[in-house]
């Protein structure tokens, strides 16, 4: 899209309330005024930050068992997490609704009983743009997170510039990188849970090859952002860091134009010239005139998987509704009818 003021962006770098959404709600609601006071109209916010990254947990498993209190702790992970839609949805919108920004949040998403890391994007009018499932949880993630699949690999064409994700080490994907070039990304928002040195070196590579902003945003959170009873391999010291942030924004040559931060909890603001982008692919677009399609070819398969399909919601009966063999057609005609 072609570019015009510049887009002034914020990352923000904090600890959840871990495993309480209701309080991450409201800590995200101060921090989105805060950096929307600072003149942001773009607020991007770490991976899982609503209701929090269970850094250090084996949630009671080895290799052929499982253990009652690590069914019990997955059970408070769950309870913590995001319907999409529901109430928490429905709050974040309001924040971005509240503070005229577009607002990009980490979460834990619940469909069912499977959890997914998930990026939530809003619009500055509230109003609930789409998602992104990461594709392939790390390590020991693929123990609580479910994969995503190829119909959440959204692109948004805004006023601010077109706008995305891509999570953690998802960034990692050849090929994932590439469709989101493929996708003309600008914005490109990376929320992560990597604050290693070497972070800073990848992030900057992904600016540098899609010719992109690349906003990076981790947690910084201390043992004591963690319930007391919380049981992590990092001990119980309430002034270990956990997570030490690193978060940071670079530009499409990959300069790198806030961060990184590794002190504390911090919001870092740049302001992005989305120009830069075709100066910098005078000798470069990795989906244009660098690309070989005559030699190399990516298909994406952006259609939902779902496991089971062909079948109706459950039926709703209200208490005061007996469901007996002789009303139970009619009800059931009343719950599908909407959907024929």
């Amino acid at each position: 899209m072609p570019a015009s003021a510049p887009v002034r962006a914020a990352v923000v770098q904090a600890a959840s309330v871990a495993f309480d959404r209701e309080q991450t709600l409201e800590k995200a609601g101060d921090l989105t005024a805060d950096a929307s006071g600072r003149g942001a109209q773009l607020v991007v916010f770490p991976e899982a930050f609503v209701a929090g990254y269970p850094r250090g947990s084996h949630f009671g498993t080895v290799v052929g068992a499982r253990t009652a209190g690590g069914r019990e702790e997955y059970r408070r992970y769950w309870d913590s997490a995001v319907d999409v839609p529901g109430p928490a949805l429905d709050a974040l919108g309001e924040i971005a609704r509240e503070n005229g920004v577009y607002l990009v949040m980490g979460v834990t998403e619940r469909e069912g009983g499977t959890l997914y890391c998930t990026v939530l994007f809003f619009a500055p009018s509230g109003r609930y743009l789409g998602k992104h499932r990461k594709l392939m949880p790390t390590a020991g993630e693929r123990l609580v997170w479910g994969y995503g699949d190829g119909s959440t690999l959204p692109v948004f064409a805004t006023e601010i510039g077109n706008l995305g994700a891509v999570i953690c080490w998802e960034n990692y994907m050849p090929l994932l990188r590439t469709a989101m070039y493929g996708k003309g990304i600008q914005l490109y928002c990376t929320p992560t849970a990597d604050g290693r040195d070497s972070w800073l070196a990848t992030v900057r590579h992904i600016a540098c090859e899609g010719r992109c902003f690349v906003l990076s945003c981790n947690q910084f959170a201390r043992r004591r952002d963690y319930p007391l009873d919380f049981d992590t391999a990092f001990g119980n010291d309430s002034e270990k860091v956990l997570s030490r942030g690193g978060s940071c924004i670079v530009g499409p040559l990959g300069e790198v134009l806030a961060g990184p931060d590794y002190e504390g909890e911090t919001i870092l603001v740049a302001d992005l010239d989305l120009n830069e982008i075709p100066r910098a692919q005078l000798d470069f677009d990795a989906v244009g005139h660098y690309a070989r399609p005559d030699v190399f070819r990516l298909e994406v398969n952006e259609r939902p998987t779902p496991p089971v399909v062909g079948i109706a919601p459950p039926i709703l009966v209200e208490a005061n509704t007996e469901l007996t063999p002789g009303n139970a057609a009619q009800v059931m005609a009343e719950v599908l009818l909407p959907l024929t």
